[in-house]
């Protein structure tokens, strides 16, 4: 099983930055047994890019389900440890596609996190009142996503945050992070929270 991937979209980031940017992926809403992987999706699970193309390919489907099978078990920690050393990743995007499921999910990838502190990891989620008040790791962030059923937990002068737009000359303060999926986190813009993603 390939546990770290890279789309078109993190390729380009990779490369336009100079580093190295992979992307772990689950089931986009819900596992093959019905099991709610993003469970506070609102809206977005309507129009959730991970929902059509290429990742409702049969052989896509299936590895998102083995991953997400695979961080159920307690080898998750120690061979995703060794999977990003192994890799020499500088950054990690935490889901694609999918979302925290659960606490002990989530305090998986800090233990992960914890034990890699030169990586930087970073995560789109709508999880925002399981994340809001937890001990986040210095190399942890995260960014929220406007479109879930906790968006109202969203103060925009203060949270990191995504809002889609139709067109990037709609984005105004917004740092359009489209194309470079860096641009979304804290180390590449500290200083503007406000997240604009083209809709696709």
């Amino acid at each position: 099983m390939n546990l770290l991937t890279q789309n078109s979209k993190i390729k380009k980031t990779s490369k336009f930055f100079g580093v190295k940017v992979f992307n772990w992926t689950l089931p986009a809403y819900k596992s093959k047994s019905g099991k709610m992987i993003c469970p506070m999706a609102g809206d977005c699970k309507d129009f959730c890019y991970a929902r059509k193309g290429a990742y409702i390919w049969s052989n896509v489907n299936k590895a998102h389900e083995e991953r997400y099978e695979f961080s159920k078990t307690d080898l998750f920690v120690p061979v995703m440890i060794a999977e990003i050393k192994r890799k020499k990743a500088d950054y990690i995007r935490v889901h694609d596609s999918g979302d925290y499921y659960s606490p002990m999910y989530l305090a998986k990838w800090f233990e992960i996190a914890r034990a890699l502190p030169d990586v930087r990891f970073y995560s789109y989620t709508n999880m925002i009142d399981l994340v809001q008040n937890v001990n986040v790791p210095d190399n942890y962030d995260f960014i929220y996503s406007d479109s879930g059923k906790q968006s109202h937990l969203i103060d925009p002068r203060v949270h990191r945050h995504t809002k889609i737009f139709s067109l990037g000359s709609d984005m105004g303060n917004y740092v359009n992070a489209s194309e470079y999926d860096l641009y979304a986190t804290k180390w590449f813009s500290p200083e503007n929270h406000r997240i604009g993603l083209m809709f696709h």
